[in-house]
């Protein structure tokens, strides 16, 4: 199944300062994750002013179980990064990558 995260970032001041910290893990794991086939596309999220307020990603879990358990070590998740995440199962267009029927 494949699963649109949107991750949107808290609004306080130290928000930027907690993206900045957990980034280097985050981006660590999203690269593990990629490379086990469980992360198809992911974006930054950017504000008017063009810093980063977000995050999207398409990943291929088993099911929404499995999503949960990578929140559970995902560092923008730990880190107090994400404020609020919305979770919708999707399904990517197989012209855009190679998915699984």
């Amino acid at each position: 199944m494949q699963f649109l995260v949107l991750g949107y970032d808290g609004k306080d001041e130290q928000a930027p300062e907690r993206r900045a910290a957990a980034r280097p893990e985050h981006l660590a794991l999203a690269e593990k994750m990629k490379g086990e086939g469980k992360l198809l596309y992911a974006a930054a999220i950017l504000d008017d002013s063009g810093a980063m307020s977000g995050s999207m990603m398409v990943c291929e879990f088993a099911d929404r179980k499995q999503v949960d358990e990578w929140f559970a070590h995902e560092p923008y998740v730990v880190g107090k990064v994400w404020q609020k995440i919305e979770v919708t199962e999707c399904k990517v267009a197989p012209i855009f990558a190679a998915v699984k029927a």
